[in-house]
């Protein structure tokens, strides 16, 4: 044996040792300790949700499109014929063949849609797969004109949770690519790509596919300030402010000393707020709570935005007017609304302990309630003009 074989088989050895006292899955996506102090392997691995559940004919459908999840034993003639498609145009779509097996947990795009999932198709609901987000415009109207004075509307009945979640990225695979490369481009680790899109354990992916990227999990979002602390509404310019003691009023100046420079006494102080206060209060309301906007505005997908607060965080009223009505959603989700002059409303949802009743005044700044705990530490806040939303930023600015 040659000295240089004997170091490569010792080498390899050595590898194979390590590897076979490894009892956590390799990392494939190259995120572990190359040469840093910081690991972010497990950060990598578990930073993403989990697939949505496809029904029984293995359907997941969202908004703007569906996929059909491949079962054991399946060929792409079979998996056609289960979810009423076009074989052949399904072939041509995904790139492949009628008669190719397919992998189990395997992805294959959809080119036109099919019947939505239902309970009649093993699904909790009918139709695709909503982000979450709370519906306002019809418990907001119903509340105002329909609610008993100073009492919270009943609680509905139970009903069947839809699945929600982000509708996630579809890629279209390209010459060239490959699983490490796609999941490096989305910021995912390779591992979840595979998980996603059934792909084997070489993680090969074929030109024409098309892959799911795995949406990310809710991140737990950190405000600059503790969640006790008290909402203040920014004071305006000279306002709250005192004004600072020069150091001539400690030790007086000499009485010889020219004062010409100085300002006399009775100089009228000149008022700030009439020529600083519009550049700073653009904005009609405050900002219920202070956090990172998590989602924005979206007409007809999110009615308003949602900033991330961490459960607890005190909710003030971003102006002042009357509550107008204190509800909930079919998840049991409360919901205040305010009314403000100038046909104006505000909504507050995903709310916890909340210190006001119908038909209260409340002011700027007011404390209503606080964010409910839950998995997703937010709150929902909308303006509405009338009962149509509208983006509540230029608002708040």
């Amino acid at each position: 044996m040659t000295k240089g074989f004997a170091i490569k088989f010792l080498a390899a050895s050595t590898a194979l040792a390590l590897l076979a006292g490894c009892d956590r899955p390799l990392d494939f996506d190259l995120r572990g300790k190359l040469g840093s102090g910081a690991d972010t392997s497990d950060a990598a691995r578990s930073a993403t949700a989990e697939r949505p559940r496809p029904d029984d004919r293995g359907i997941i459908s969202y908004p703007n499109y569906q996929v059909a999840v491949a079962q054991r034993g399946d060929t792409l003639a079979t998996l056609a014929n289960r979810i009423g498609a076009d074989p052949v145009a399904l072939a041509r779509y995904n790139g492949i063949q009628t008669g190719d097996t397919l992998r189990p947990g395997e992805i294959i795009a959809l080119p036109s849609r099919v019947a939505e999932p239902s309970p009649a198709t093993g699904a909790l609901t009918t139709g695709p797969i909503q982000a979450p987000t709370v519906d306002i415009t019809e418990l907001a109207e119903g509340a105002i004109e329909r609610a008993e004075p100073a009492n919270v509307s009943p609680a509905p009945q139970p009903v069947a949770t839809a699945q929600q979640g982000i509708e996630p990225i579809r890629h279209k695979v390209v010459r060239g690519e490959t699983a490490y490369t796609v999941a490096r481009l989305y910021n995912t680790s390779v591992r979840s790509l595979a998980d996603w899109n059934g792909l084997d354990s070489s993680f090969s992916i074929r030109e024409g596919q098309f892959l799911l990227i795995p949406t990310p999990l809710a991140e737990k979002p950190v405000l600059a300030k503790p969640a006790d602390q008290k909402l203040a509404e920014v004071p305006k310019p000279g306002v709250g402010s005192p004004t600072p003691v020069p150091p001539s009023a400690v030790t007086p100046l000499p009485k010889d000393e020219p004062t010409v420079a100085a300002a006399p006494a009775s100089a009228p102080t000149p008022d700030l707020g009439k020529t600083q206060t519009a550049a700073v209060s653009n904005g009609k309301f405050a900002y219920p709570v202070r956090g990172k906007i998590i989602r924005e505005y979206a007409k007809g997908k999110n009615d308003g935005i949602d900033i991330a607060a961490p459960s607890g965080t005190p909710i003030g009223a971003a102006g002042a007017g009357t509550i107008a009505a204190i509800t909930s959603d079919a998840d049991q989700v409360p919901i205040i609304v305010v009314k403000h002059p100038d046909n104006l409303l505000t909504v507050y949802a995903n709310v916890g302990n909340i210190t006001v009743k119908k038909g209260d005044s409340v002011s700027r700044g007011q404390k209503l309630a606080t964010v409910r705990s839950g998995e997703s530490s937010y709150l929902h806040f909308e303006v509405r003009k009338g009962f149509e939303s509208v983006d509540p930023l230029p608002y708040l600015q």
